[in-house]
């Protein structure tokens, strides 16, 4: 066991002087020839434990927040990861290790078009770019995966002394976040030429691109497995049940997960609240408002004060498709680029006051769609949000006549 113990120490050493090494200034090759001369692979935890101690031993966290990047590279692949534990579907980490390869397919789509605009000289790339926003639109949703990180499993983390390496990580997840804005901001500019596009792509979309995959990378080799030898069964299960707060990256589970001998899930968790949900016209239970909320023959959506998606009903004819990877996004992120402007619009005007419903009506596949935006107040007459309800009215449109008795309608 002391020859282990020993081991773990040299092993822990000789990556402490290569860090900083690094931080010195030492090129990234340099150190990747020494690193798989002398060490091979390298055990996630140590690799954690390295950083905690740089950090208690002086290096500022900013600096050990820019080699980051950097001393993560120099380590991919040379991370032994054989003795991290597998995971069932529907757990924390398997939803966010599929939230990480939709961000990486996500992550290829937009290299790939950058790359077809840059070889494809035409005077025109208006559609193109229209595309590009609408990808960086959907990347925005790593916000809500990071969230979940910061304050779902970090505060974990924490409890066990592990604090360094997710302050670390929260920083970088901070600038990622602001080079998808200023990619988002951008892509927004009227009229940009392919040139500016183009010069842009190298210093703002790619880099937004790359350093969220390179994330997905420390999460898989060092955060994940580290988590998991760390946090017990119904740490996780807090989790999880929270999770559904925050929302999901796109990826909607299809199940939920529970540890083994736990059998009420949430909702029979809300069952069990003492009383029923009451309000000034009467009052029903959570399983009652539930089966009202999905037979009403509409969709709604609810937007909250922040404007992030907060509900949608589940109905069994949907006008529009949702699932739960929209919870807690913005929702102009839920539309499409060309239509963002009447969204922000919309919410303006609700807002300020100067309106409070908001109608539209389409054909869609044969049927007329009615879309009506209502602003919620309280009695204060203070911004609450908005609710979206959206109704295939045809069927009324195609009515004739009366009907006075019963008929119940064939499906």
């Amino acid at each position: 066991m002391s020859e282990l113990i020993n081991n773990s120490e040299k092993r822990k050493k000789i990556l402490k002087e290569l860090i900083i090494k690094l931080h010195k200034g030492s090129s990234q090759d340099e150190i990747r020839k020494e690193l798989e001369e002398s060490l091979r692979q390298i055990p996630y935890g140590e690799v954690v434990e390295v950083e905690q101690e740089l950090i208690e031993e002086g290096l500022p966290e900013e600096e050990v927040l820019k080699l980051c990047d950097i001393h993560g590279a120099v380590l991919h692949g040379n991370i032994d990861l054989s003795a991290s534990k597998q995971v069932p579907e529907g757990h924390p980490v398997d939803v966010l290790l599929k939230e990480n390869r939709e961000l990486r397919k996500l992550a290829n789509q937009i290299t790939n078009l950058i790359n077809e605009i840059s070889s494809d000289k035409k005077m025109s790339y208006s559609d193109e770019i229209i595309k590009l926003r609408g990808f960086f639109n959907a990347m925005f949703d790593v916000d809500k995966h990071y969230n979940k990180k910061e304050y779902l499993l970090f505060p974990f983390l924490e409890k066990y002394g592990i604090t360094g390496p997710p302050k670390v990580m929260w920083g970088k997840h901070d600038e990622i976040r602001e080079l998808i804005k200023g990619a988002i901001e951008l892509l927004q500019t009227q009229d940009i030429s392919v040139e500016d596009l183009l010069a842009s792509s190298e210093i703002i979309l790619l880099p937004a691109v790359n350093q969220v995959v390179d994330m997905t990378k420390k999460e898989e080799e060092i955060l994940f497995p580290m988590s998991l030898d760390k946090l017990s069964e119904s740490e996780w299960f807090e989790i999880e049940k929270q999770s559904l707060e925050i929302g999901f990256c796109l990826y909607d589970p299809p199940k939920a997960w529970r540890p083994e001998g736990i059998e009420d899930d949430t909702l029979s968790e809300m069952n069990k609240i003492e009383g029923n949900i009451q309000l000034p016209s009467g009052s029903f239970s959570v399983e009652e408002l539930l089966a009202i909320l999905n037979h009403l023959p509409v969709d709604m959506t609810f937007v909250d004060k922040d404007d992030k998606v907060k509900y949608f009903s589940q109905g069994t004819e949907r006008v529009f498709q949702r699932n739960r990877a929209i919870l807690n996004r913005d929702v102009r992120l839920c539309h499409p680029p060309a239509s963002t402007h009447i969204v922000d619009k919309i919410i303006e005007d609700f807002k300020t006051g100067k309106e409070d419903r908001a109608p539209f009506w389409i054909n869609m596949g044969g049927k007329m769609i009615h879309i009506e935006y209502f602003a919620l107040r309280n009695r204060q007459g203070e911004y609450l949000g908005t609710l979206e309800v959206s109704h295939n009215v045809q069927p009324y449109r195609d009515l004739e006549g009366e009907q006075r008795i019963l008929s119940y309608s064939k499906k």
